[in-house]
């Protein structure tokens, strides 16, 4: 089953310089073709944003980390779309999302995607989101408990 991924824990398991980095480290290392995980547009160009403004990476090694993540055999990677567009608004007004976190999860649940990685309190509050028959449930990968 293919579980997606927010910024913030593609972030995590990508720097060492992130204190979570630790609990992390091996989401990327031990994909195989039963555990998959999916990104999208927005989860990669919000990751290359935090990678080199927030981190200080240059922009060349976030470019290439990210390019080597696209050809992972083991990462799935939805487009968007316009019906995607479409569900992220309806999303936004529902449950008082912000554009960026609903298009995250649009995108997801347009995939058939059940659970989004995510270390975003507001989100995890939330702990699940139903779209027409999908269904997406919210996780912190960085809590033990």
């Amino acid at each position: 089953m293919t579980t997606g991924l927010d910024t913030n824990i593609l972030c995590y398991a990508l720097d060492p310089a992130f204190p979570e980095h630790k609990k992390l480290k091996k989401l990327l290392t031990e994909l195989s073709p039963e555990n998959t995980i999916a990104i999208n547009p927005t989860t990669l160009h919000e990751t290359y944003h935090t990678l080199v403004f927030g981190q200080k990476w240059t922009p060349n090694e976030a470019t290439k980390r990210l390019k080597m993540l696209l050809q992972h055999p083991y990462i799935e990677f939805f487009n968007q779309t316009k019906k995607i567009s479409v569900i992220a608004l309806n999303l936004s007004v529902k449950h008082q999302l912000g554009g960026r976190d609903a298009l995250i999860i649009a995108n997801f649940l347009a995939n058939k995607v059940p659970t989004i990685l995510t270390h975003d309190q507001e989100l995890l509050t939330l702990q699940k989101i139903s779209w027409k028959n999908s269904h997406i449930t919210f996780k912190d990968p960085t809590n033990n408990t």
